[in-house]
């Protein structure tokens, strides 16, 4: 089995859960924050919607500069529904999925760096990209997505196992 064979299901897992998440946002309190230092509601949903659509250049690309010279990254635009929101998110899942499919085990051992110009903020192993700046920082975000919705009475659906709002899986 491969690389790419043996992460799918992970994959697949996440993402769908990551959809449940957000197909509670409550759009009505997209600026809503628990902090001012905090995203708002409206910015961490459309942040964790993103998310997928990094790994395409990530598992076919060397590496990617942040800064606006170089025309690799531009801040996406703000989702103003919740089908637009999970449009962005299905769009960027599905790229994912295949580019993840597509990648050969050679290619996630291949080094991938995350640079702003000339600084070079990481270099690691496409695998290694992959399973920390997709995977956990989605579960990461998602984590703080179930926090807001706590904070704003809305049921958390489960992850990993039953949440106070809903039994099993």
């Amino acid at each position: 089995m491969s690389l790419a064979q043996s992460l799918l299901p992970e994959f697949d897992h996440e993402m769908a859960t990551t959809r449940r998440a957000l197909e509670r946002v409550p759009m009505d309190k997209t600026s809503w924050r628990p902090h001012a230092k905090s995203y708002t509601l409206g910015e961490l949903a459309n942040h964790l919607a993103q998310i997928p659509g990094w790994t395409e250049p990530t598992l076919t690309r060397d590496s990617l500069d942040m800064s606006p010279e170089a025309g690799d990254f531009a801040p996406p635009p703000m989702a103003g529904s919740r089908e637009a929101l999970l449009a962005i998110f299905d769009e960027n899942v599905a790229e994912a999925r295949n580019a993840l499919a597509a990648t050969s085990d050679e290619a996630f051992f291949q080094p991938w760096t995350l640079k702003t110009g000339d600084t070079e903020h990481f270099t690691m192993p496409r695998a290694a990209v992959f399973r920390s700046f997709i995977l956990s920082h989605a579960i990461h975000h998602r984590a703080q997505l179930g926090v807001y919705l706590r904070l704003n009475d809305v049921p958390v659906p489960s992850s990993y196992g039953p949440t106070a709002d809903e039994e099993g899986l």
